[in-house]
Order: structure tokens, then C-alpha cells, then sequence
């Protein structure tokens, strides 16, 4: 989370960015008339429902092979499919399946998947899922299976991922209806005679039920299939697939699906989020120019042989701005953690930005994000044995020890945490045993060592050069206004970085939450950007007014004011809670506070270091300027 013509440049190229580059092993797949197409299932998610006033009502993701759900199993056995370490994290679960789908080859009749029955427990089981509007996940040669939709503002026709398990409307006197046929759209691009490619995958769900004649997979003639929780219930599956040529090139395959909801308001919050840091950094430069030129003349134009020197304002507290702040430990390790995480998000947006984590690559995002923490551990190790050392701390082996590890056991201690709600819920989302130790071996084995070794070479660098000296008495501080108490002063500097970030916070809580695709990259990263920027300016300017009152402790407080965008991030998550969440369980409840309680955090790490880093940058070049006997 960093001017006009820039701007522009930045936006279009990240937004065409992303369908020019595929990442190696993405390569397009090439089928034959009559080859084998294979289906991949993956877990149940909850969704937001189509209706203005739909809610997300659970956190919890299903195994498709449940064995309440009682879908059809492949005869050759269940086997599960690789997936990469950001892919498992975020909950995919991915399987073969029964469905037999050739190339080129349209079932006239329904097939029939399998036929099975459902006990009273297992129905309540999935009409409760039913009611909380919990998805089907399917892939095909990477593209995931999805209903075709209209955007109501823009009139644009996309893909949405994922189609409903049931349906729960008002038609059906609140009885869920299962969806147990399938039309399955199959779109194909024919780039030479002979040679075929996927290019898109909809799926019709429909409910089929009672003595009707299924064989030609007509719901408008049937009725509803409801599950009885009071006896059991038999229910068949059955699909169809139709195979339509398409006009789509397999490198833009994903366009339909990337659908970015209402670009206007993007553009909107861009263009107000860039006129607030110009805004600022106007603001900024008037003070420096006015102002502090003003006093630096004043005071290098003193006779420094008299015996008295008439100095006021933030000259005052010259001999004590670079003075030792309290717990110099943990504000080095913080600031340390915090370099670290900017360091991460930097690469992942540009990795993101020129196309390099394709969407057929499913977690890559994470991982990318996990891997570069992790070799990142050595910026971190370094800019915190530097400020540590810049801080006047002397036990450098502590430093070091505390930077590699705290912050990972946090995360860990968090995450640990919720997983055993996952697993008490019988989520698919729960992580794997083998895939926390090898998270573990990341971050301890990989990241720690590198830390060191970062830490290392700060400390070979040496504490930074300060302008001025220290006197050895501290002088008293007179007492303040209320604004720049550090509470006060954190909330009210991270009003203008948050509300440089507040509509694309929606879309980015939306994906991470609610299942929805996100890959609006150009956005975020100008967004990220703009945040980076009035972060910076702000801090600056509220550490120069504490420095005009005689506040020299500068150094947590610039820290807590770069910080301060956290504080409304929260009032934001819980605000998007009351909004756009309807969660039953403890577990939804725990997982999603849990979750924002990470991203608070994370948040409060980059933009206070952020803050830190710019402020003390902006004190050294203040103090600089001035001559002092």
C-alpha cells in the first residue's frame, strides 16, 4: 500500500497487463476431437447472494467429497490434485470428479452422474448450506465453472464464479431447492483446423425433482427437488454438456471473468486520493518554505559568539530530538518488520501489475507473497539493526533474535488459532499439519537466517549520522495542545491515508471474504501508492507541529501517527461486519475478527514504518540546515 500523466501510464498499462504475460507452465493446453476433457471440483464457498440486500453468512469452506453432501464420487477413486502453498492457504481443495466431458462431443439427453440418498441429518446439513447461499466450484482446463451475469451499471456481460448449490426464494415458501442438474456451456477457440482450446465454462444449475421424465434435463417441466429432513431422500444427478465456438483467443480467455465492478468509482477514489496528496504535499512544501526557511535564516544569521542565543520554536528542542526514545527494542523491531512487509507488497504488486501471477495459476498471489517475505527477512534484519543502532540500543544480538522471530510467532500463534476453529467446524479450509510445518521451515528456517544475516551487515553500517548533538540533562517539556497527544494525533493523521484507500478497501475485504474475484491491480497499486505518500506528508507535518510545541519525543508518535490509517481500517471491517455480513456461527465470528485482527496489524506495520521512516528523514534534513554552537 505508494503524479497526472504518471498516472494515466501506470493505470493502462496495469490494466492490460494482466492478460499479456502468463506465467511458465501456463501454456495454452491443445485438445483433439473427442479427447478427454477433465473436470476438477473444488470446495464449497459462501457467497453473497444476487439480492440488494444479500449478506455473506458464513466463513466456512466444504470439502467437495463431504460426506454429507453426498455428490457423486469417480468410480477410479478420489484423488486429489497438487496445489501450490497460496492455493491451500486460501482454501482451494481441489479433486477429480465423475463427470465424462469429451472434446467436441454434445450430449443430446442428460447423463445420468449417479443416483443417491440423502438421510433427514444430511439433508438439514445441505439445506443449510443451501440457505446461506454456499457455491459449487468447478475447473475446467484451469477456467473456473461460472454463471453469466449482467452488470447493472455498466450493461456488461461477465463471468461469475462459482453457481449456487440451491436456491432459496420466496417461490419456494422457504423450502431450499437442491440443484442436481447441470448444464454445463463449454466455449472453444479453433486457433488452427484440428486444434482446440477452452476458452470458457458456464454453468446452468436447475432443480429436478418428482415423477417427471428427466431425460431431456427440462426443469420448466418438473419440480423442485426438495430434501426431507424427516426421511430419506433420493436424489439424481444428471448433466449435459454443449460445446459453442467462440471468437475469444485463449491469451484474453480470462477477460470475461475479470470483471471490474463500476470502474467509475475506481477513478473516482484515484483522482480524490491524487488531489489530497497534492493537496498535502503543497501544504508540506508552504511550511517549508515559509516557515522553516524563514526560521533557518533567522537563526544561521545569529552571532554564535554572544553570549546569548534567543532560540524558540523547534530549535529549542535541538539538543534533545535525537535523544534515545523509550523501548528503542521494539521500535526498531517493528519498524524492521514493517520495511519487510513494504518490501513484500512492493514486488508482489509489480509481479501482479506486468501479468507474471496468471489467474490459471491458482494461489499464486499468496505465494508470491509468501515466498518474498520470507527472502525479504534480510531487509528486515537490516533497516532494524540500523535503527536500533541510529536509536543508541547496545544489545545487538537481542535486536537480531527478536526481529527474526516475534513477528512470525504472532502470525503463527494467530493463525494456529483459528485453525483449530476450521477444524472444530469441518472446514476444508483448515490447513494441513504438513503445510504449517512447512510454513515454519519459511519463516524459521529461511527468513530468520536471512534476518540475521541482514542484521548483520546494519550493524556493520553503523547508527545513521545525526546533525546535532544530545544534551546530557532533558529538558521539560511544556504542556501541549490535545491534537497531538499520540492517541489523538494517531487518529486524526490516519484519516486522510485511509480515505485515499476507502473504495478500494471494499473490493479487496469483498475478494478476501465473499468469494469475489479481484484482480484489479492497476487500481491497488495507485491506490497503494497514494496511501505510501499521504502517509508520509502527514507525519511529516504532525511531527513538525509537535516539534513547534516543545515535543521532543517524536519518534513512537511519528510511528503511531504513520499508523494511524489501522485505527479506521478496523472502524471499517466492523462497519463491512454490520453491512455486508450476516454471521451465525461463533466460528464465522471468530474467523472473521481474527482474519481483519491480521490485516489491522499488517497495516498498522507498513504505513507506521512508513510514517517513521519519512519523519526521521524530515527531522535529519531540518536539523541539518541550521548552525548550533
Amino acid at each position: 500500500m505508494r503524479l497526472a500523466a504518471f498516472v494515466l501510464v501506470f493505470a493502462s498499462l496495469a490494466s492490460t497487463g494482466i492478460n499479456a504475460f502468463y506465467l511458465p507452465g501456463t501454456a495454452p493446453r491443445d485438445y483433439q476431437e473427442g479427447e478427454r476433457v477433465e473436470l476438477y471440483v473444488n470446495a464449497l464457498t459462501p457467497i453473497i447472494g444476487s439480492t440488494d440486500n444479500a449478506k455473506l453468512k458464513s466463513m466456512i469452506n466444504y470439502d467437495y467429497y463431504n460426506p454429507a453432501f453426498h455428490f457423486c464420487e469417480p468410480e477410479e477413486g478420489i484423488k486429489k490434485q497438487p496445489e501450490s502453498l497460496g492455493s491451500i492457504l486460501f482454501g482451494d481443495r481441489i479433486f477429480n470428479s465423475k463427470f465424462d466431458i469429451e472434446m467436441l462431443r454434445n450430449n443430446a439427453t442428460c447423463r445420468t452422474l449417479c443416483t443417491t440418498n440423502v438421510p433427514p441429518e444430511d439433508a438439514k446439513f445441505i439445506n443449510d448450506r443451501i440457505k446461506e447461499d454456499y457455491a459449487l466450484n468447478w475447473l475446467i482446463d484451469g477456467l473456473p465453472a461460472a454463471e453469466m451475469k449482467k452488470d447493472l451499471k455498466s450493461g456488461e456481460i461477465f463471468f461469475d464464479m462459482g453457481f449456487n448449490l440451491g436456491n432459496d426464494d420466496d417461490e419456494f415458501a422457504e423450502r431450499p431447492a437442491l440443484n442436481n442438474n447441470y448444464d454445463v456451456y463449454i466455449r472453444y477457440h479453433e486457433p488452427i483446423p484440428g486444434v482446440y482450446r477452452v476458452v470458457g465454462v458456464l454453468v446452468w444449475p436447475s432443480s429436478i425433482g418428482g415423477n417427471q421424465d428427466i431425460e431431456t434435463c427440462d426443469s420448466t417441466a418438473a419440480d423442485p427437488l426438495f430434501l426431507s429432513e424427516e426421511q430419506e431422500t433420493q436424489v439424481r444427478y444428471t448433466y449435459r454438456v454443449l460445446w459453442t465456438e467462440s471468437d475469444t483467443p485463449w491469451a484474453t480467455r480470462w477477460d470475461n471473468y475479470l470483471h471490474i465492478f463500476d470502474p467509475k468509482i475506481h477513478w473516482f477514489s484515484l483522482i480524490n486520493s491524487f488531489a489530497v496528496v497534492v493537496f498535502l504535499c503543497i501544504m508540506v512544501a508552504m511550511i517549508v518554505y515559509r516557515s522553516v526557511s524563514r526560521d533557518i535564516s533567522r537563526y544561521n544569521a545569529i552571532d554564535l559568539s554572544e553570549d546569548v542565543q534567543e532560540d524558540f520554536g523547534w530549535k529549542l528542542v535541538h539538543g534533545e530530538v535525537f535523544r534515545t526514545p523509550q523501548n528503542p527494542l521494539i521500535l526498531s523491531v517493528i519498524v524492521g518488520n514493517g520495511a519487510q512487509l513494504c518490501a513484500m507488497v512492493g514486488v508482489t504488486l509489480v509481479f501482479a501489475l506486468f501479468g507474471f501471477l496468471s489467474p490459471s495459476n491458482r494461489g499464486s498471489l499468496a505465494t508470491v507473497m509468501m515466498v518474498c517475505w520470507t527472502f525479504f527477512g534480510g531487509i528486515g534484519g537490516y533497516v532494524s539493526a540500523r535503527v536500533y543502532s541510529s536509536l543508541g540500543g547496545t544489545d545487538r544480538r537481542k535486536n537480531t533474535f527478536m526481529t527474526a522471530v516475534i513477528l512470525p510467532t504472532i502470525v503463527f500463534a494467530v493463525v494456529f488459532l483459528l485453525n483449530f476453529f476450521l477444524i472444530a467446524a469441518g472446514s476444508s479450509g483448515a490447513v494441513p499439519f504438513g503445510t504449517m510445518l512447512l510454513i515454519v521451515l519459511l519463516w524459521f528456517g529461511t527468513s530468520a537466517p536471512l534476518s540475521s544475516i541482514g542484521a548483520y551487515f546494519g550493524s556493520k553500517h553503523g547508527a545513521i549520522s545525526h546533525p546535532v548533538r544530545v544534551n546530557p540533562i532533558p529538558r521539560q517539556i511544556p504542556p501541549g495542545p490535545k491534537y497531538l497527544r499520540p492517541y489523538w494525533a494517531a487518529i486524526l493523521s490516519g484519516i486522510l491515508p485511509f480515505g485515499a484507500a476507502f473504495v478500494e478497501l471494499y473490493f479487496v475485504l469483498s475478494s478476501l471474504f465473499a468469494s469475489r474475484a479481484y484482480y484489479a491491480f492497476g487500481f491497488l497499486a495507485l491506490t497503494a501508492i497514494l496511501v505510501a505518500l499521504t502517509t508520509a506528508t502527514v507525519t511529516i507535518l504532525f511531527t513538525y507541529f509537535q516539534l513547534c510545541a516543545e515535543e521532543y519525543r517524536w519518534h513512537w508518535r511519528a510511528f503511531l501517527c504513520g499508523g494511524g490509517s489501522a485505527f479506521w481500517l478496523l472502524i471499517y471491517g466492523l462497519y463491512y461486519w454490520l453491512s455486508r455480513l450476516s454471521l451465525d456461527s461463533f466460528s464465522s465470528v471468530v474467523l472473521y475478527l481474527g482474519y481483519l485482527a491480521l490485516l489491522v496489524l499488517f497495516d498498522f506495520l507498513i504505513t507506521g514504518t512508513i510514517g517513521f521512516l519519512a519523519s526521521y528523514w524530515a527531522v535529519r534534513k531540518l536539523y541539518s540546515s541550521i548552525r548550533v554552537d
